[in-house]
């Protein structure tokens, strides 16, 4: 899929600066998104394959909210097999607008078509609308002040 390459760059730069590593790499086809796949603290991006860089924030975003010790278990046969969990999903999606607005990025990049259960035209209405949905799980997490948010006190868990 095609889009633009300066939102990617953008992307892998922000998680490179709060330490979340992005390596390029060759992947299956049978990753849970497209071009992704998380090992520990590191998302595997394969460009060629990647439909939506959106998917990077999201991704990023499970990596981030996961506790410091758990995070090298990601993607792993030793990690909770049910990680993450609702909680987690969700504060992974308000992570990942925080994100977006950080970086000024379209919330429809974020929140494509093609992912969301449907629920991506729901999301962007409800955060434009300042309806956080799991801000009081970001705000237990010490990322952020609900009284400040989208801006992140930190951006690691």
């Amino acid at each position: 899929m095609q889009f633009h390459k300066n939102t990617l760059e953008v992307i892998i730069h922000f998680l490179t600066s709060i330490h979340i590593l992005v390596v390029e790499e060759a992947l299956t086809n049978d990753t849970f998104l497209p071009g992704l796949q998380l090992k520990g603290g590191t998302i595997l991006l394969d460009k060629e394959k990647l439909q939506y860089p959106g998917d990077l924030l999201h991704e990023a975003g499970h990596i981030a909210i996961t506790d410091k010790e758990l995070r090298p278990l990601i993607g792993t046969k030793e990690m909770d097999p049910a990680w993450p969990s609702d909680g987690d999903e969700i504060a992974t999606i308000l992570w990942s607008y925080a994100a977006a607005t950080h970086l000024s990025i379209d919330l429809t990049i974020l929140f494509h078509s093609g992912g969301y259960k449907n629920d991506s035209e729901w999301l962007i209405e409800q955060f434009t609308n300042k309806n956080y949905v799991g801000l009081p799980l970001l705000e237990w997490m010490e990322l952020c002040d609900s009284k400040e948010f989208p801006i992140m006190k930190k951006w690691l868990r």
